[in-house]
């Protein structure tokens, strides 16, 4: 199949390329690497079928000019992903998660049904002047759209509360989905994997709590944990990630719905700086920037994405972790 990944530069972007080209896929990359690096699809451009093309979804005659092709498959993962940055610069995070998302809705349903496409009944009629062709919108959401989880975990059904303007907007983006396979029967799948990490992780940034860990754990660097620590979260490794994204695209079950990926496991901030930094450094706790952004308690529950698509998480926090350090090891990236 043919297949866009925006945001496919990034670091979970960069595992769902690859699992795409492993698949035997073609596969275009459209980013325009404020938060990925050409590093990261390096090893791919080689690779038969793959493409990189440079831009922002916020580009509405870049994406008109990318739509010229015809895609299967649209995993749509470019975004603001920073909370903190959020909170400072609230715009620009609405502009690139939610308006770009709806750019992006906007070419797939144009590919779809045409100019002139229309309503009759509860069914879309095609344009029959133009070549329209079906396509699938992947829409990578977060966990940080949640409230605090009880100990059973966090369903798709679980409150939502948006602590900052990055869950905001992509709560906003979320619905704008959803409201696409409602109304035009396009299909669509809103994703919320929980924390991610792994190789090709930023060591700076949300998100990067187990990369920054281990890169000052192996360079003798102290850590400094915000807050009290005691927050919880439910890490999941980067490989099972996007093998849950991939998957998401591949199977028509979860059309129209909400789909989360995790391990079913929290750890405390304060347990897995133990367990990574093996006492090989000092860890600090420093006053934390927005206090009113933190969830205290995230902990998936994954039964939906196991009953639908038969996914599960095939790693472990403690073989992520070694994984995730081996990489570290054997790279400069992140010194």
């Amino acid at each position: 199949m043919n297949m866009l990944v925006t945001g496919g530069a990034g670091f979970i972007g960069r595992w769902t390329v690859k699992r795409l080209l492993d698949d035997g896929h073609k596969v275009t990359v459209f980013d325009n690497l404020s938060n990925g690096r050409m590093e990261n699809i390096e090893e791919f451009k080689n690779s038969p079928g793959f493409k990189f093309i440079g831009g922002d979804i916020r580009d509405e005659s870049k994406l008109d000019e990318i739509f010229k092709d015809k895609f299967d498959i649209i995993y749509h993962l470019a975004a603001s992903i920073n909370v903190q940055d959020s909170i400072d610069d609230p715009k620009t995070t609405f502009f690139n998660d939610t308006v770009g998302t709806f750019n992006v809705l906007e070419r797939a349903k144009l590919q779809m049904f045409g100019k002139n496409g229309r309503m009759d009944g509860n069914s879309w009629v095609l344009d029959p002047k133009e070549d329209t062709y079906p396509c699938k919108v992947v829409f990578m959401s977060t966990c940080m759209v949640y409230d605090i989880s009880g100990d059973k975990g966090i369903s798709e059904s679980h409150p939502t509360k948006p602590v900052s303007p990055y869950g905001g907007s992509k709560i906003a983006a979320e619905n704008m989905v959803l409201s696409y396979y409602n109304a035009y029967k396009l299909p669509t799948v809103v994703i919320r994997p929980f924390n991610t990490y792994g190789p090709f992780q930023k060591t700076g940034g949300e998100g990067g709590v187990v990369a920054i860990f281990i890169n000052n754990s192996l360079y003798g660097r102290d850590i400094n944990i915000y807050g009290s620590g005691e927050q919880t979260r439910d890490l999941l490794y980067v490989k099972d990630c996007a093998r849950f994204v991939v998957m998401s695209g591949y199977s028509d079950k979860v059309n129209g719905q909400v789909v989360n990926a995790g391990t079913g496991r929290d750890v405390t901030i304060n347990e897995l700086a133990k367990i990574i930094t093996r006492e090989r450094i000092k860890i600090n706790h420093v006053k934390h920037i927005h206090p009113q952004s933190e969830i205290m308690k995230l902990k998936c529950d994954y039964s939906k994405a196991e009953s639908l698509i038969d996914w599960k998480p095939q790693y472990t926090l403690e073989q992520g972790i070694e994984e995730t350090e081996k990489w570290i090891k054997g790279t400069k990236l992140l010194r």
